[in-house]
């Protein structure tokens, strides 16, 4: 008999309502074990559908199907088709994206990037690990990839009980793989960079950014230079500043290996840049924000804002009229009315006027889940200073 999982009205309105997640406290009744692909049903014993069940994460259930289809092989094998037909109709102009956006594209708590001929994979939730011999057979069936890596080193599986770890799923995986972002190519660390490898979610944001940027620039948590190597070719020159001193050599490598010259990397806290470049009357045209999350729950969010007003604040004094910011958010917890909100004050403090220009999220390979409000998470404004 198939384990099931009972779900009570309030959380069979949730899965009405279009969301794909029941909290543990909405469940009523579990006969299964962690990690059990479970039928889901209501107090009166109706079907609901089928789903993933975790005895660890507050998320408990993961719905993965509607009606009485089952979570089998063929089942995976659609959904992954499915997917990567999505990503093909895309046309990206590049040759690492994401492949697999777990809610996004009906496979919850999955998460495939491909690097070239590389696949990086993230199976979030017990009943997802359980299935990762399978979903490696198929991705291997349908994709052919040279290499399949784990990047279990997230914090999203400490949650589920699951081990942390990075290990080879199958053929080989070199430590660096050289992959292309439109004209600029990238040797992206696998095994160890952040995320798995490379910031995917940011790619059209970089290019969006290129056609507003000019004269120099300030490229701040530059990472491995996603925004400065895209911006180089349309400014004077770019100013790419980081705490990782790790991530700026590999900045400066990528420089040269597409021939850009006019990048210069400092390794610094960027609080401190800013608040010393401030102090030293300098200037920029253009100015990029991409701080990593400051919220990573509710309970951050005011800290958080305090954070982002502060960068914010600080990169529009530095910033010359007429001038262009591009400021980020990836955090979930701050959405877009608490990001404008801050914006709004910190353009007061700074006593500057700024028009939006484009309000954009992830790129287009990172769906969003209407009724999933989770999976829409980053935020990119493009601004300019008038005054």
């Amino acid at each position: 008999m198939l384990p099931s999982v009972t779900i009570s009205p309030r959380g069979e309105k949730r899965l009405r309502d279009g969301h794909l997640w029941v909290y543990r406290s909405d469940l009523a009744r579990v006969e299964a074990q962690g990690g059990d692909a479970v039928a889901v049903q209501t107090a009166r014993g109706r079907l609901v559908g089928h789903g993933l069940y975790s005895d660890r994460s507050k998320i408990a259930l993961r719905l993965v199907t509607r009606g009485d289809r089952p979570l089998d092989r063929e089942l995976w094998r659609e959904r992954l088709e499915a997917a990567l037909a999505f990503r093909k109709r895309l046309a990206i102009d590049a040759t690492a994206y994401r492949l697999v956006h777990s809610e996004g594209d009906l496979l919850p708590s999955l998460v495939v990037d491909r690097y070239g001929p590389v696949l990086v994979v993230q199976a979030l939730s017990q009943g997802m690990d359980r299935l990762l011999g399978d979903l490696t057979a198929l991705l291997v069936e349908i994709l052919a990839p040279s290499g399949i890596l784990a990047r279990h080193d997230v914090r999203a599986r400490s949650l589920e009980g699951l081990d942390a770890d990075v290990r080879v799923l199958h053929g080989d995986v070199p430590q660096r793989v050289a992959v292309k972002q439109g004209s600029i190519e990238y040797e992206v660390d696998v095994r160890s960079g952040q995320k798995t490898g490379l910031f995917l979610d940011q790619r059209e944001n970089h290019f969006a950014a290129r056609a507003y940027a000019r004269g120099r620039t300030l490229d701040a948590f530059s990472y491995d230079g996603g925004f400065a190597l895209q911006l180089a070719g349309a400014v004077s020159q770019v100013l790419a500043v980081d705490v990782s001193a790790e991530a700026m050599a590999r900045l400066e490598t990528n420089a040269a290996r597409n021939h850009i010259g006019n990048v210069r990397a400092r390794t610094v806290n960027v609080f401190d840049f800013l608040r010393e470049a401030e102090r030293a009357g300098e200037r920029f045209d253009t100015i990029v924000l991409d701080p990593p999350g400051f919220a990573p729950s509710r309970s951050a969010v005011p800290k958080a804002l305090g954070g982002y007003k502060e960068i914010n604040l600080r990169a529009l004094k530095l910033l010359e009229p007429g001038g262009t910011l591009v400021t980020c958010s990836c955090s979930y917890h701050v959405d877009e009315e608490l990001f404008g909100r801050m914006l709004l004050e910190a353009a007061g403090d700074a006593r500057a006027i700024v028009s939006i220009v484009e309000r954009r999220t992830q790129a287009r390979d990172h769906p969003v889940l209407l009724g999933v409000p989770e999976t829409q998470y980053l935020k990119c404004w493009i601004v300019r200073k008038i005054a």
